[in-house]
């Protein structure tokens, strides 16, 4: 049995189908998510350990670490959000609740988590940032800003936490998810982004688990402060249409 990974919003699309694959590769897990009932649903699926509370209370988190254990050997911070509103409709508060819950509380779990991490031999930090972060998207003024302060954040802590802790993020683009389906439930709205992609489909959740479970592994034992797009092309191929 590999050591223990600390999974936060494991009731997420992407979260869940990130414990799978790790409970597949033989780590123990613990699931820290804030919807109790799916997220002690899958604890129970997969043998796992588990917390239930939100990452805006940092009472939360540093209970959700005490109870993933004096060790880890990784942490997926899969939290977030996706606020899509032209800037004359975004307040402060959205701009706050995006920041805080995608980058602050990434920091501060990262934070709690680094001396069960430091236990560890090897340990592994992957975060999630978009490909908004990178490129310009009208209406994502907020989760844009939000996500490329994940961004520098990955690469601060890669650099101050090297070379005892690695630290990776993954920068999808639009994957079908529960949080993301009021853009992709309809099917003229899907094909129309999809076709936006040299290869012309939505990303899913085992594309995001796939690079995850990669990226906490001894296989990527060399790879530190890293922005990893996942998003068939989009970000840096422009093709003929």
């Amino acid at each position: 049995m590999r050591g223990t990974i600390l999974i936060y919003g494991a009731s997420g699309g992407i979260g869940s189908a990130t414990a799978r694959r790790l409970h597949q590769n033989g780590y123990r897990l613990h699931l820290a998510g804030r919807d109790p009932e799916r997220t002690q649903a899958l604890a129970k699926e997969l043998g796992a350990s588990c917390s239930v509370g939100d990452v805006l209370d940092d009472t939360s988190i540093a209970r959700i670490t005490a109870e993933a254990g004096d060790v880890l050997e990784g942490l997926v911070y899969a939290v977030g959000s996706i606020t899509l509103k032209a800037l004359s409709r975004i307040s402060r508060a959205d701009f706050l609740r995006d920041y805080e819950l995608n980058a602050v509380s990434a920091a501060l779990a990262v934070q709690a988590a680094l001396p069960a991490l430091k236990r560890s031999a090897s340990s592994s930090v992957v975060l999630f940032s978009s490909i908004a972060a990178g490129q310009g998207f009208g209406m994502h003024a907020s989760i844009g800003m939000a996500k490329a302060a994940v961004s520098g954040l990955t690469l601060s802590l890669a650099a101050e936490l090297a070379p005892s802790i690695r630290v990776n993020a993954i920068a999808p683009s639009l994957t079908q998810t529960p949080l993301s389906k009021n853009l992709w439930q309809n099917d003229a709205m899907a094909h129309s982004i999809a076709g936006l992609h040299p290869i012309p489909r939505l990303g899913s959740s085992e594309d995001m688990a796939g690079l995850a479970a990669f990226l906490l592994s001894s296989d990527a034992a060399w790879i530190t402060g890293q922005i990893m797009a996942v998003d068939g092309g989009r970000s840096s191929l422009r093709v003929k249409g």
